[in-house]
This record gives C-alpha cells, sequence and structure tokens, in this order.
C-alpha cells in the first residue's frame, strides 16, 4: 500500500463542486473516487487541498490516495484518466510519504480570476472568464490589489470554513495583468481561504475600478472592517492553479 499525491485538472462547468454530496450529485470528488475504485482502491474518501465551489474550475488541485499499485506512477495517471469523464483529467502522480496531507500540508495556495471586455458573448469562451461590457480602471485595480496584501482579519471577504473559525489569513501576492488589450487577469496566493473569498475580492475589486465602491470605503472595508456591498464575481471565471507545499522563506508581508 503507498500514498499517491495526485495533481488534477478539471473544468467545473458540469459539476455540483469538488465535495462529494452523497451519490447522486455530480461532484469531482465522486467521478475520482468511482475511477480509483476500478482500480481496487476500497478506501472511504480521498483527502484533497481543498473544496471549490460549483462553477470553480482548476489546473492544480492536489488529492492523497492509499492505493496498493504495482505498476509505475505513470501508468497510474494513464489508467485513472482512461476512466475519468472528459472534463476531469489526473495530470500529475508521484508517490509520497505516508502522512502526507494535501490540505493540512500546504503552505501557500494560488489562485487566477480572468476577465474579458466585450460587448458580445464567445460559447468557446465564456464558460471560463467574467465577461464584462466596458473598461475597467486599471490604476485602480492595481491600487487595490495592493491594499490586499497582508495578514490580517479578512472577515470582509467572507465566512470561515467551519462556525466559528478565525478569520485571520496571510495573502502573500495579490497582482492584475492585462494578457491581451480586452483581457484582465487577477492572481492571487494566500495561505488559506475563507468560503467564496476570492470571488469576492474580484467583485469588490471590479467595483473599485467601476467606481461604483469608493477607494476609501473599500480601504475602511479591509483595514476597519467597515461593512461592505454585497456580492460574487461569477464563479466560472476562478481557476486554483497552484497549492505549494515549500515553507513560505523571505517573504516580505506588510500587515494592514
Amino acid at each position: 500500500m503507498e500514498r499517491y499525491q495526485i495533481i488534477l485538472a478539471y473544468d467545473g462547468t458540469d459539476f455540483l463542486g469538488f465535495q462529494r454530496q452523497g451519490m447522486k450529485n455530480r461532484t469531482v470528488q465522486l467521478v475520482v473516487e468511482d475511477a480509483l475504485r476500478t482500480l481496487g482502491w476500497g478506501g472511504e474518501s480521498i483527502l484533497s487541498a481543498g473544496r471549490t465551489d460549483t462553477g470553480v474550475h482548476a489546473s492544480g488541485q492536489v488529492i492523497a490516495v492509499d492505493l496498493a499499485w504495482r505498476h509505475s506512477v505513470q501508468a497510474l495517471a494513464q489508467a485513472l484518466n482512461a476512466r475519468l469523464p472528459q472534463d476531469v483529467a489526473v495530470r500529475e502522480v508521484k508517490a509520497v510519504s505516508a502522512d502526507f496531507h494535501p490540505r493540512f500540508h500546504a503552505h501557500r495556495r494560488t489562485y487566477q480570476y480572468q476577465i474579458v471586455i466585450d460587448h458580445f458573448p464567445h460559447p468557446l469562451r465564456d464558460r471560463y472568464v467574467w465577461r464584462l461590457d466596458s473598461e475597467l480602471d486599471e490604476s485602480l485595480l492595481h491600487q487595490a490589489a495592493k491594499h490586499l496584501i497582508g495578514t490580517y482579519d479578512c472577515a470582509a471577504f467572507g465566512s470561515p470554513p467551519k462556525k466559528g473559525g478565525s478569520t485571520m489569513r496571510t495573502i502573500y501576492g495579490a497582482e492584475w495583468k492585462r494578457p491581451t488589450d480586452n483581457a484582465y487577469e487577477f492572481t492571487i496566493t494566500a495561505n488559506a481561504y475563507l468560503y467564496h473569498m476570492v470571488r469576492r475580492v474580484v467583485f469588490l475589486q471590479v467595483n473599485v475600478a467601476r467606481q461604483r465602491l469608493g477607494w476609501e470605503n473599500f480601504q475602511q472595508g479591509i483595514d476597519l472592517r467597515v461593512a461592505l456591498p454585497g456580492g460574487l464575481a461569477p464563479a466560472k471565471g476562478l481557476c486554483l492553479v497552484n497549492v505549494d507545499y515549500e515553507s513560505p522563506r523571505n517573504e516580505s508581508i506588510e500587515s494592514q
């Protein structure tokens, strides 16, 4: 019996999130466990780095599973991919120590969010982006992202996964880029996230950049935990891209 770390990619459009919800609701966990059972896996539940919401995508989700497998890790990846549906795939497999846990051993998690400015829909693109019909003030986006970095109470951005849990989080990086003239890409790296946190952060920044939310109000929401307008960016623009198991070193974090 060996423990394997598996990196998954999936299109979240037709999944009701990652976490299993009974045996009828289609989730990523359910279809992966079904595939594993055909290879002799008899566990109760796979371990995962986190739970993505309905409609959220991933290119770097990490799971771990104990399996009696007599072949190579490449053969395991191929065997699983042959049994998985087209919207989820194994990207990498490696053997790890028996005590490895993809959630509790993770130090940082990185998400990306995609926005496109376009007056017209595009069926080959729009399931992966938030389409807006007007430009954003890029300088305000950069200003807002910079203010997110630090260790502080992030209650303005969401609720803890467990009732009564801490809302303190460390955001190591937050940055907007322009991959093309009509696109914006937001990347955020943190030690952990609150429920809906990234989608809320994106929604608020976009409202600042549209001048629907004043910069001072945004600042006060973070610094003084003043109530901010409700709302979330659509799930379809969000992707979990990386889970980092290296301990953060020499990273300068300025607390708010």
